[in-house]
């Protein structure tokens, strides 16, 4: 039942105070610098005010490339920016669709605020992203967690606010707006975390890579439109989930793919690295979606470094200030990889590959089969591949020597020495050296990982991805 004239009057005076607050607020707060890089701000207003053209139109709302680029004013920009592209974003939609004088309101005021508070947020949590003396932290994947605590925040606070001015116009009950919304929240947060991400690669690697970023982003949401017209409903579905999975697998290899533009070994160490543990999987009598858990393991086992500066990437000898920046690349590199659908399991198998079994790892400490079985057979991998390869001022070992070493470190308390003899004898049969041809884009095989990822079959929608019990140990740097 709708409510009465009185009740619509009020809302909307209220509507308009917050909308006159917020633009008054912008103003007292405002600052020339917020802008600055200017080309940062123009491509995000841009961005915001174009991002409607690249919509996802779907039976209850849309989806849009305005709300990666309100994020990223948020979270790069300012309150001001933020509420500029919020407000930039509404225009459009609202012209767009024709809608009457009161959903302009609603849609005004709730993204000029939300947007401008959101930014504060950030600021009062993060500091300036753009102060030389806040350079290190915003290059962390702390920054990129702020951004997506308050994206969520800011959501929901968004959600009440044009909630309660659906629930006064047309009746409808909040319970019945939040069933209506789930459908959409994944694709939201998909969002939200995909601009978290962008926003961490900006303080990395500068405007190039959101740029970049930005073209991916919206030849994504172009092919979107494209799928979702389909005329067969099952076809929409099916093409849809493969491009959401594109999507998020993507935004993963294209971070491995930034991170080897900075160091050249990335890519070929995390190849064969896959390569060896999926072998040693093999050898061990995993299953089949274990070894799957394992070979995605090796590949995005060193994608927490892509947060690293260049003075600990390209680093001889690691400095003891640097030492905490590096023990955490697993716990950073098992959040990003966490995010992605389904990969849980991998997530863990990232964060425990630098445990020892005698429990002097890290980053938990864990003993003996107490550390999960994929980052064992991960550690033994990686163990071996760096011996041979060389790191920093060590020069590359023998593959025998690199044997002995192995057989060192399980004697070491550092590897399990069965898992150590099992590998030994893959290496005995295969080669010592049979991965080293191996190849990141030939191991992802993204276009088959994403189809699985996709279209899990019945037999496997309950067990897919899921880890048995830990059987064996191992671990080592990399």
């Amino acid at each position: 039942m709708n409510s009465s004239k009185l009740t619509r009057y009020l809302f909307w005076a209220g509507e308009i105070l917050l909308l006159a607050c917020t633009a008054a607020a912008a103003g007292w707060l405002s600052r020339g610098e917020e802008w600055n890089p200017l080309l940062l701000g123009a491509l995000l207003v841009v961005l915001a005010f174009s991002g409607e053209w690249f919509s996802v139109e779907l039976s209850d709302g849309q989806l849009s490339a305005s709300l990666v680029a309100i994020v990223l004013a948020m979270a790069l920009l300012g309150p001001t920016p933020a509420a500029a592209c919020g407000v930039a974003a509404m225009v459009m939609t609202s012209a767009k669709r024709r809608l009457p004088p009161w959903e302009w309101l609603t849609n005004l005021s709730a993204f000029a605020a939300v947007p401008f508070a959101g930014g504060l947020t950030v600021r009062a949590l993060a500091g300036n992203v753009h102060s030389p003396s806040n350079h290190q932290m915003m290059q962390g994947i702390t920054f990129g967690l702020i951004v997506f605590g308050v994206f969520l925040v800011a959501l929901a606070v968004n959600f009440v606010l044009i909630g309660l001015d659906t629930r006064i116009m047309e009746g409808r009950t909040f319970s019945r707006q939040l069933r209506e919304f789930l459908p959409l929240l994944p694709g939201q947060i998909a969002a939200g975390a995909l601009a978290a991400i962008l926003a961490v690669a900006y303080t990395n690697l500068g405007l190039p890579a959101l740029f970049a970023s930005v073209v991916v982003l919206i030849i994504f949401q172009h092919l979107t439109v494209a799928l979702v017209r389909s005329e067969d409903r099952a076809e929409q579905l099916e093409a849809r989930s493969r491009q959401l999975v594109g999507l998020q697998l993507g935004v993963l290899r294209t971070l491995v793919r930034a991170l080897s533009m900075r160091d050249k070994t990335t890519g070929h160490h995390a190849a064969a690295v896959a390569c060896y543990a999926k072998a040693l999987a093999v050898e061990l009598g995993c299953s089949e979606e274990e070894q799957e858990v394992i070979h995605a393991a090796g590949l995005l086992h060193e994608i927490g470094k892509f947060t690293w500066p260049d003075r600990v990437l390209h680093a001889d000898v690691v400095k003891d200030e640097d030492l905490g920046i590096v023990r955490n690349h697993p716990h950073e590199g098992a959040i990003l990889v966490g995010a992605l659908d389904g990969y849980g399991p991998t997530a863990d198998a990232i964060l425990y590959h630098h445990e020892r079994v005698d429990g002097r790892g890290y980053p938990a400490g864990l003993i003996g089969k107490e550390i999960p079985l994929a980052s064992r057979i991960l550690a033994i991998g990686c163990t071996y591949h760096t011996m041979t390869q060389g790191q920093g001022y060590r020069s590359p070992m023998s593959p025998q020597e690199a044997i002995e070493e192995l057989r060192g470190a399980a004697r070491h308390g550092q590897l399990d020495a069965d898992m150590v003899e099992s590998f030994i004898a893959v290496l005995e049969r295969e080669g010592p050296t049979f991965a080293e041809d191996a190849d990141f884009e030939t191991e992802l095989a993204f276009d088959r990982r994403v189809r699985q990822m996709a279209e899990p079959s019945l037999e496997n929608r309950g067990t897919a991805m899921r880890m048995r019990s830990p059987r064996t140990p191992a671990s080592r740097q990399d």
